[in-house]
């Protein structure tokens, strides 16, 4: 081999071992829980937000929860489009009916039943008794799946679920006031984790076979079919024209923060999330949703955070740390 042949070899060698050191390290992130990890906690910091820019397009602009749910998944569901459009179909009846139930169970049912609840029950229960997902994941999945939570899992879930209760119930708790009990409000509020939960085991068998974002763009679509006969029906006007109002964009970037963030991004994040660290360790990120939204409304709204607010918090965080490291007790 001449001193141009042995240049060549050894740079193409290089060359070579460069690439699957790349292709190794990509692995590495897709599949490592770390990433798993990050996707939950970033798609719950997004969801936790997303009460205060719902707050603002039915406050301000007096739009119906309907309304905003629509709008936010028709934008979303036409991103998804832009990168699945080859891929239409799936491979069977049976996973196409999986896929509406997963697209009704994890928009249309959760999203109005939170709403209605609201109406019959306070803000607190509701954030609460929601939460609760993690409990009826790991129900189902002793079901369906024969699994069995680890004394770790339980003990993790139930110091993050105190913590959710402090602080959802800090003021009440600093004020001297008790919990409310409204039935009908409460029953809802605890459906929707049931919804929630049911979502989250019944696209456990489709993540490995459909790509993230394939799955993504089918929750969206059947969400939105099992919703517009609602918009459609309802009694109150359409509030589109205060989206297109360029003297008041707040409106607008509430609504683009909503689809593209809480809604493509998030549902992308979390159902790579489940497929990397399963349906169980990624909804415990749930009980983080409550202490984000507190925060997010500290910072924008100017909310007060009470000193139980802050406890909670901590066992939050050290819930899912327990839940996470002691899993295998």
């Amino acid at each position: 081999m001449n001193g141009v042949d042995s240049l060549f070899y050894h740079g193409e060698a290089a060359r070579n071992l460069s690439s699957v050191m790349i292709l190794e390290k990509k692995n590495f992130w897709k599949n490592s829980k770390l990433t798993g990890h990050i996707a939950a906690l970033f798609t719950v910091m997004c969801w936790g937000c997303s009460f205060i820019a719902s707050k603002v397009l039915m406050e301000g602009a007096s739009m119906t929860p309907v309304e905003v749910y629509v709008y936010r998944f028709s934008i979303a569901y036409v991103m998804m489009l832009a990168f699945t459009f080859r891929e239409f179909r799936s491979k069977s009846w049976k996973d196409e009916f999986q896929m509406a139930l997963c697209g009704i169970c994890s928009g249309t049912l959760y999203f109005l039943m939170e709403n209605y609840a609201l109406k019959y029950t306070t803000t607190g229960n509701v954030s609460l008794l929601s939460s609760i997902s993690p409990i009826f994941t790991a129900i189902l999945l002793s079901v369906i799946y024969k699994t069995r939570m680890k004394r770790g899992e339980v003990i993790g879930s139930g110091v993050a679920f105190l913590g959710v209760a402090l602080v959802i119930m800090s003021e009440s708790i600093s004020k001297g006031l008790g919990m409310e009990i409204h039935p009908i409000g409460d029953i809802l509020a605890i459906s929707c984790a049931v919804s929630w939960a049911v979502y989250s085991i019944a696209i456990k068998r489709l993540i490995p076979i459909y790509s993230t974002l394939f799955l993504t763009r089918k929750l969206f679509f059947y969400g939105l079919v099992t919703s517009l006969p609602l918009l459609l029906i309802q009694n109150e006007p359409l509030h589109l024209k205060v989206l297109f109002d360029l003297s008041q964009p707040t409106y607008l970037l509430n609504l683009l923060f909503l689809a593209v963030m809480c809604s493509s991004m998030a549902y992308l994040l979390w159902n790579e999330s489940m497929k990397i660290i399963g349906p169980l360790a990624t909804n415990n990120y749930m009980y983080l949703q409550p202490p984000v939204t507190m925060v997010a409304g500290w910072l924008l709204l100017g909310e007060t955070i009470y000193p139980f607010g802050y406890v909670g918090c901590a066992l939050v965080l050290l819930g899912l740390i327990m839940a996470d490291k002691m899993k295998k007790h």
